[in-house]
């Protein structure tokens, strides 16, 4: 005669055992349902960083491209859908995980260096959100999301040094020259089409 099962959203465990674990099923059943709302949300993000960066011919301008149906970045979410589909079959969720935590939390880093830095550059740009609190909270910002990266293991330091070259080799290779801050001299000091949506 076969155990009795136990189904706990969606994970199944033979019966003697399914009282201790029932707590860790549902605990375990809740981190795979947020990891895929994050990995879902990182993606799309990712699609529209890229179409951004393409509008500044940072990357080639077919990338900038919009569906008219959708109004959607459509080439950049299938293009970074597949890479990231390829990434996650090979590579353990934990290590991917800690992969793009420690790319997000030094996005963060950036953003609020950039933040300081444009407000006493670029004062006159339109701004449709203020960061408040200019400079305590780009620092405090600046200062927690290091702390939190150096909590990173030193394996995923090592990747992101990794990915970090990569970036680096591809804007110094193509990015660099094709930027529009270089061929447009007038292009810095007009409104730039995404000045509604992030404070630059």
């Amino acid at each position: 005669m076969s155990e009795p099962l136990l189904t706990v959203d969606g994970l199944t465990v033979r019966l003697p055992v399914a009282g201790e674990l029932r707590p860790v099923l549902r605990d375990v059943s809740l981190q795979l349902r947020a990891g895929e709302s994050l990995g879902l949300v990182g993606e799309s993000g990712s699609g529209k960083s890229m179409t951004a960066r393409s509008i500044d011919r940072l990357l080639p301008a077919g990338f900038s491209t919009v569906s008219g149906r959708f109004g959607t970045p459509i080439r950049t979410t299938i293009t970074t859908g597949v890479v990231v589909a390829v990434i996650s079959t090979f590579v353990p969720l934990s290590e991917l995980a800690e992969l793009v935590n420690i790319g997000t939390l030094f996005a963060f880093v950036l953003v609020a260096i950039g933040v300081l830095v444009l407000r006493r550059t670029r004062p006159e740009l339109p701004r449709a959100f203020r960061c408040p609190g200019v400079p305590v909270v780009p620092i405090l910002a600046v200062l927690t999301s290091f702390y939190l990266m150096l909590n990173l293991p030193g394996a995923t330091w090592i990747r992101f040094a990794v990915w970090l070259v990569v970036g680096l080799v591809v804007y110094f290779a193509y990015g660099a020259r094709h930027s529009r801050l270089r061929t447009d001299p007038n292009y810095s000091r007009v409104a730039h089409p995404l000045d509604h949506a992030v404070e630059r």
